[in-house]
Order: C-alpha cells, then sequence, then structure tokens
C-alpha cells in the first residue's frame, strides 16, 4: 500500500477550497458576487478574518476579485479551483494568526527590552523611526525599516533568538497573502501612524517601564490588527 503525504492545510486553505469548489460545480457563476464575508462566517462556522482571507487566496489564485467595499465576484469559473490553488506557491501563514502572536511575544519582549535598554539602543531605535519618517515623506515603502525597528527592539533585550524570532516574523508579514490583504485595507496609508506608535514604545522604553512598554507594543499591533479588518472586503 502506499503512503500518501499528511497534509496539514491552514483553515483560511480550506475555506478558499470549499468556495473554489462551490465555483467549479456552477453554484457561482463567473460575475456573481459571492455572499459579504458576516454571512460566509455564519455558514461556513468561522471567523471573519478567516474568510477575509480565504477570499485573498481565491484573488491570489486568479478565481475572484475582490473590490474593496463592493464585494468578491467570481472571475474565472473555467479556471479550475483545485488546479488554481494547487499550483499557487506558498501564500504564508494566516495574516490574523500572525498578529495574534507578535501581540503575545513582542509584548513580553518590549517587557524584558525595558529592563535592559541601553542608551545606545534608544538611540539606534530612534534612527529607525527616523528612517520609517524618510521613507513616508519620499514616498517609499516604509516596512524594511518597519521590520528594523521590531528586531533592533528585540536584540535590546540581549536575547538574539528573540531576535531571531521577531525577524522570521516579519519574513511572513511579506507573503503574498499578508501583502496583498495589506494592500487591499490601505496599511501602507496608515504608516505615520506606526511612526507614532514606535515613538510611544520607545518612550516607555526610554523610562525603563515594561508595563507602559508591553502596553503601547499591544496597542500598535491592534492598531494593525484593526486596520486589516476594517470595513467589508465582500
Amino acid at each position: 500500500m502506499p503512503f500518501q503525504v499528511v497534509e496539514s492545510q491552514r483553515l483560511y486553505q480550506q475555506v478558499a477550497e470549499q468556495l473554489g469548489g462551490l465555483i467549479d460545480r456552477g453554484e457561482f457563476r463567473e460575475g456573481d458576487r459571492l455572499p459579504p464575508e458576516r454571512e460566509l462566517s455564519k455558514k461556513l462556522g468561522v471567523s471573519r478574518p478567516v474568510v477575509r482571507e480565504a477570499m485573498i487566496a481565491l484573488e491570489i489564485a486568479g478565481l475572484v476579485e475582490v473590490r474593496g467595499g463592493a464585494g468578491a465576484f467570481v472571475k474565472n469559473a473555467r479556471l479550475g479551483a483545485d488546479r488554481a490553488l494547487a499550483a499557487l506557491p506558498d501564500q504564508g501563514p494566516s495574516p490574523f494568526d500572525l498578529i495574534a502572536a507578535r501581540k503575545l511575544l513582542e509584548g513580553e519582549i518590549a517587557f524584558m527590552a525595558a529592563g535592559a535598554i541601553q542608551p545606545d539602543d534608544l538611540k539606534r531605535l530612534e534612527q529607525s523611526i527616523e528612517d520609517m519618517r524618510t521613507d513616508i515623506d519620499a514616498g517609499r515603502d516604509s516596512r524594511p525599516a518597519d521590520r528594523v525597528f521590531h528586531v533592533r527592539l528585540a536584540e535590546a533585550t540581549r536575547n538574539a533568538v528573540l531576535a531571531h524570532v521577531v525577524d522570521g516574523m516579519w519574513t511572513h508579514m511579506l507573503t503574498p497573502i499578508f501583502d496583498t490583504l495589506g494592500k487591499h485595507a490601505n496599511l501602507s496609508g496608515n504608516d505615520r501612524m506606526t511612526v507614532d506608535d514606535h515613538a510611544e514604545i520607545v518612550a516607555a522604553l526610554a523610562r525603563h517601564d515594561g508595563e507602559a512598554a508591553r502596553h503601547a507594543m499591544r496597542a500598535h499591533l491592534e492598531h494593525v490588527e484593526k486596520i486589516l479588518l476594517q470595513g467589508d472586503l465582500t
């Protein structure tokens, strides 16, 4: 008996496959608008974030077109959902799972860094904030400077493993699923809010106030989460 590879699918991928199957069977035809995400969430028994991620996965596969505020429309019913989804490279972990993990881990990292922070660390963090401001003013992608800020904060704990983990999580922030969702939510349009959030974190670190640093970091990532979930994509 030949063995088959055991596959571990992310929840949004399972939802995308189920919706893709409905398209394949003609339940939804080309040009049809898919049900709103709140309705799909109830029918499928999953959260709105999962439905939103599934819609983005279907869009990346070329099966639907997501028109922000108007809905998600079947784009190519003849493409074959199974084939289209299977042909995709790894789209990355759930963006909302990633933000939840970052809130948990980076909140504690900020708390830990507050007790170990040195003047040189603060200067490096402030430089990252200034680099981000410069990128925003120049119309450049500010994510590299944003990433450097979070990695430098982890480095301030004097634990190299934590810095490596934070850098790895940022790699997932640049995957197709996160990148496409961020574009639909206009995440980059809120970069100045991120700069302000970073400044709040640094202010708490400078006071060696661990609780305030933890709160500021979690508040910052909650802002990101709220932006990604605002409005209705479908």
